[in-house]
């Protein structure tokens, strides 16, 4: 894994004319799991957008060292592709083979779903298949939004598995997850303590 680093200063975020947050800093090195929480609203997912760098602060800086990879929402895959078609075409930019796909597969319980179009995928099929994505960039820092969202008991303890490992092998973890989630020597921030 290369080496990563994320650090923000001074965060503030602003959505129209209301500042959601302000003052929010952090630092994290090789290993480190940072849990941002915060009720709905406040602004967890615009923070991760922010350190994504899909969206500008109102104030304050992001900087950050190694590949940066994102799980929002959005799964980023086609959803008229069937999904083996949409993770293999992610897999061609991503340099990974056929032999590392199928792993990755296997390992979030997707092999059994590769012909099935993305867009029939329930919301915790879709969540796996957007953590597949992930694995498949092999970014160094990883960013996390809601990812038990829609996720059964044996799927979210594969998430803290893989989250865990991750952060094992040197790499970063920002969550953003009002859920109650296992971390490897978590961090935490309540984004409501940094409202203005």
């Amino acid at each position: 894994m290369q080496v990563c680093s994320l650090t923000a200063s001074d965060l503030a975020c602003r959505r129209g004319e209301r500042v959601l947050f302000r003052g929010l800093s952090f630092a994290l090195a090789p290993g480190d799991a940072l849990q941002v929480t915060g009720s709905n609203g406040v602004g967890k997912s615009s923070l991760l957008r922010i350190v994504a760098g899909l969206l500008r602060p109102f104030h304050g800086s992001v900087t950050s060292e190694g590949a940066v990879g994102l799980v929002d929402e959005r799964p980023a895959l086609d959803p008229q592709l069937p999904l083996g078609k949409a993770l293999a075409f992610w897999a061609g930019f991503d340099g990974i083979g056929f032999v590392a796909r199928e792993s990755i597969s296997d390992a979030l319980g997707l092999s059994g779903l590769l012909d099935v179009p993305v867009r029939y995928l329930s919301t915790g099929q879709k969540k796996r298949a957007a953590l597949a994505r992930l694995l498949g960039q092999q970014a160094s820092v990883w960013l996390l939004d809601e990812p038990l969202n829609g996720l059964d008991t044996a799927a979210n303890k594969t998430v803290e598995t893989l989250i865990a490992e991750h952060c094992a092998a040197g790499g970063i973890a920002l969550v953003a997850s009002h859920q109650a989630i296992a971390l490897p020597s978590p961090q935490r921030i309540d984004l409501a303590e940094f409202a203005p």
